[in-house]
Order: C-alpha cells, then structure tokens, then sequence
C-alpha cells in the first residue's frame, strides 16, 4: 500500500484536529510550501444574514504593515468576504496601492507585486456554510495547487462547524463561575484588563489567569471567540 498524499494527510489531521489550533497548525504546514502565509477562517450565518457568523481564525499580515492583523480591522477592510455572496467558485484576488486605499481586483491568476489571495467559498445542504482566505506574497495559483487548497478548505471549514458547536454544547454543560462570567461581561463590554482588575478589586495576572482558563474549559483558542460561544449559549448578552 502506498503512502498517504500531502493533500490526503493534511485533511485527515484537520478531520481529527480536537481543536482550532489543530487545524491552523495542519493548514499552515500545508499551505506555506505553496507561498501562502495569511489566512482567515470562519462560518457562514443563516442566507441573507450577512457574510461571517463566527471568525475561527485570522493570521498574517494581510495589510502590509509588518505585523499580524487583528479581526476587527481585517473584517473592516478586506471586501473580498462580500464577494464570497456574488459567486459558487473559489476566485483569486489581488490588490494594489497604499496601506489604506487598496485597490482589490478579482482576477484569473495574480500576477505582480504586492498581496494576493485567493478566497474558497464553502457550501453545505443549506447553500454557504463558511469560507477560508488564503494569501502571500508569492502565491502558487497554478490548477493543482487551487484544487488541493478547496480540499482542504472543505476540511477546515467543516471541522470548525463541529468544533464550535461542540463547543456550545459543552458551555451549555458547563457553566462558568459568577466570578468567570463577570470577568467576561467586563470584556465583552470591550474593557482592558487593567480596567477590570480595578473595578473587581484583582490583579492584572489573576483576570488573564480567568480568562486563561475559560478558553480552556470552552475549547477556543482566544477570548473573542470564548465570548462568541457564551453568547450562544445563552450565558452572556451583548
């Protein structure tokens, strides 16, 4: 018998990742020989609800500035998302011109200077389901690598379905402490943490030790999605 495939040993890892960070690291071990070095994952909400229901995963330096990105600001300047509504086919994009007025153009191959992409749309029985954005500098666009980032785009997407809603039933199950939820309204009403440790009479390390944990007990990787997956659950109101 012969040896598994890249491709088919990359989707397995990202089918049994027990959590996001399984599938960023199976994604990005795959993905980077091929020049990609940006990503972006997330799910899809109910059609005619918008674009993202929840960001799993944002990585890169989408923007040129020399620095990872952060969701807010990735969600607020990338339109390539909006274009995922318009079309059934993964597409690549490129753009050109100064941080802050960038010219996005989808395109048939990406050719030149600068960033470019290319945006996987993932569809379900119930039509869009989610999507991934891969993106570099010096892409491979070819067929063969377009095919083998759709598998595993359809991979990870997946994975994220089941792992965020495993990880709602299991906030469901496991209710947080009247501590660890205040510590969480606080946050999600944008707080720093210095503000909450002095409004809770703590110190700095004792809120990032809560907050630590709390993203251990519900299964995420950072605190906005620990209070994306309280909100759904019922235990936190925005």
């Amino acid at each position: 018998m012969s040896a598994p495939s890249a491709l088919a040993s990359t989707v397995a890892s990202i089918e049994r990742s027990p959590d996001i960070e399984g599938v960023c690291s199976a994604v990005r071990t795959f993905a980077r020989p091929l020049g990609y070095d940006r990503f972006v994952l997330y799910t899809a909400p109910p059609a005619g609800e918008g674009v993202i229901d929840q960001l799993l995963w944002v990585e890169g330096d989408w923007f040129g500035v020399g620095a990872d990105v952060d969701a807010e600001t990735y969600l607020a300047r990338c339109p390539m998302n909006r274009h995922v509504l318009e079309t059934e086919r993964p597409f690549f994009w490129t753009k050109s011109g100064a941080v802050g007025q960038e010219n996005y153009r989808v395109v048939t191959r990406p050719v030149g200077n600068g960033v470019h992409g290319l945006q996987m749309p993932v569809f379900g029985q119930t039509g869009l389901v989610g999507a991934m954005s891969f993106g570099g500098v010096d892409i491979d666009s070819s067929l063969d690598a377009r095919l083998d980032l759709e598998a595993v785009a359809i991979a990870a997407v997946g994975t994220g379905r089941r792992l965020t809603a495993a990880n709602e039933r299991s906030a469901q199950a496991r209710g947080l402490s009247a501590r660890e939820l205040e510590v969480m309204r606080w946050i999600a009403s944008g707080r720093q943490h210095s503000d909450i440790a002095l409004r809770l009479g703590l110190s700095e390390r004792t809120i990032e030790n809560h907050l630590r944990r709390i993203r251990r007990r519900l299964g995420v990787s950072n605190t906005a999605q620990a209070v994306q997956v309280l909100v759904r659950s019922g235990q936190l109101e925005l």
